[in-house]
């Protein structure tokens, strides 16, 4: 049966810089890549050497520890570096584009007639599992277990988030493809969850096969974090899958044609961006083709991602493999004068959750905001904020308490498998003391995984 849920905490960062409702194709990159800090805790093992040629769809690397999970190249092309870091450490598996005709195939397979063991041995083959990811622990999931429940979040809530209601129209039947090859992975049901204040894309609102449920609130009512724990919470020893509306579309469009299609939608946001649009592009395409002679001014940080939860990337960096989103921001590096932009000036041209300057009688005034956070780490102090933005029932700032000193029993009974790193962005924000918490929450998670799991 559908639910609605009301969300009464919560927080929206009005932020200048939305993408225009316009779709423009960005150049073919000439190179793109895999990144293994996309997916955490994997250790990849490439099968290719330097110069190998590989096809789309050909499997570039698999994981360490679990060799069934196959990352396959969205192009075809050549190998050109894997880019190692500190103790010899992948960061990237750069692949030089040559074309897209060059292709592995399959037989289009109808999930609805297929039994679960072969959706699943086609998805984990042909490099669609890594589109899966798995609560608790939000890491991309393992094929070993069976979830209760899938959840799909049709809308994304965070500052200057891309519209999926844009972004999937006229796709409905590749979304429905995806949906029925999902629904075959769970003895449970598929929750579709709908912003319920915007009329929503018929490929959502005409979705079969699924539980559609709707959602209100300020963010991070986009979360599917917080849709699990309303609709349906996770216990311990309990899994549920999660994937991105784009990603189910590509799941879709594979057993329907056969052919792994890295076609992906990304919205260019941000103050600094000029021509601000949803550019077409490929999985793992270098920014460059899209922010390159396309900003307001070169002291500019690019993420890739939204404000509050992106991944910092250069100028010529490479798009996050679940990102449809790409954020401009002013560096925040420069000086700014105590007396007239620093911490005693008025304040017209600031923003703040605790109503700290006079801007917030403008109401839904929005904001040139960069990232300086205007102060360095303090003590840990209780504010009350925290709970003011987290539409979790749990204590968030002692379960970060936990987390910090490994309370395992603490943090298992103050929710620990219900939240992901993304959950608690918005208390990393109003946080008084400075404290990295979406780091702190990864780590926890990293401790019951290592001693629970």
């Amino acid at each position: 049966m559908s639910k609605a849920v009301r969300l009464r905490k919560g927080l929206d960062i009005k932020l200048i810089g939305e993408a225009d409702k316009v779709k423009a194709d960005a150049e073919m990159p000439s190179v793109v890549a895999l990144k293994p800090s996309d997916f955490h805790g994997l250790v990849p093992k490439v099968i290719l050497k330097e110069g190998d040629k590989v096809k789309r769809g050909g499997v570039v690397f698999y994981d360490k520890y679990n060799k069934d999970v196959k990352w396959v190249s969205p192009v075809s092309g050549t190998l050109k570096e894997i880019v190692r870091g500190a103790k010899r450490k992948i960061l990237e598996v750069q692949i030089a584009v040559e074309g897209m005709d060059d292709v592995v195939s399959i037989d289009p397979v109808d999930p609805s007639n297929a039994s679960r063991e072969e959706v699943k041995k086609i998805m984990l083959e042909n490099g669609l599992w890594p589109f899966v990811k798995q609560r608790p622990l939000d890491i991309v999931a393992d094929p070993s277990v069976t979830p209760k429940a899938i959840f799909i979040s049709a809308f994304d809530s965070a500052p200057l988030a891309p519209d999926y209601d844009f972004i999937l129209h006229g796709q409905d039947q590749d979304f429905q493809h995806g949906l029925n090859a999902l629904a075959k992975l769970t003895d449970g049901k598929v929750h579709l969850t709908l912003n319920s204040k915007v009329p929503a894309d018929k490929a959502f609102q005409n979705a079969k096969n699924v539980q559609i449920n709707k959602i209100s609130g300020k963010h991070p009512a986009g979360n599917v974090g917080t849709q699990i724990h309303h609709i349906d919470p996770i216990d311990k020893g309990e899994f549920v899958f999660t994937v991105n509306p784009q990603d189910v579309v590509t799941i879709g469009k594979f057993f329907a044609e056969g052919k792994f299609d890295p076609t992906r939608i990304v919205a260019l946001t941000g103050s600094e961006a000029k021509n601000r649009k949803y550019y077409r592009t490929i999985l793992g395409a270098q920014v460059s083709g899209i922010v390159e002679n396309n900003l307001e001014q070169d002291n500019v940080r690019v993420v890739s991602g939204n404000a509050l939860t992106g991944t910092k990337i250069e100028k010529d960096g490479f798009i996050g493999f679940y990102d449809a989103h790409i954020t401009v921001l002013p560096e925040g590096d420069e000086y700014k004068f105590f007396l007239t932009k620093g911490w005693l000036g008025p304040g017209f041209d600031k923003y703040s959750s605790h109503r700290l300057f006079p801007t917030w009688i403008l109401g839904k005034k929005k904001y040139r905001l960069d990232t300086n956070m205007n102060g360095e780490e303090r003590g840990f102090v209780v504010t009350g904020e925290m709970e003011k933005v987290l539409p979790f029932d749990v204590l968030p700032m002692q379960l970060i308490k936990a987390i910090m000193t490994k309370d395992i029993d603490g943090m298992e009974q103050l929710g620990i498998y219900e939240i992901a790193p993304e959950d608690f962005a918005l208390c990393e924000y109003v946080c008084t003391s400075k404290i990295a918490i979406q780091e702190t929450v990864r780590e926890g998670l990293d401790i019951i995984q290592e001693e629970c799991m």
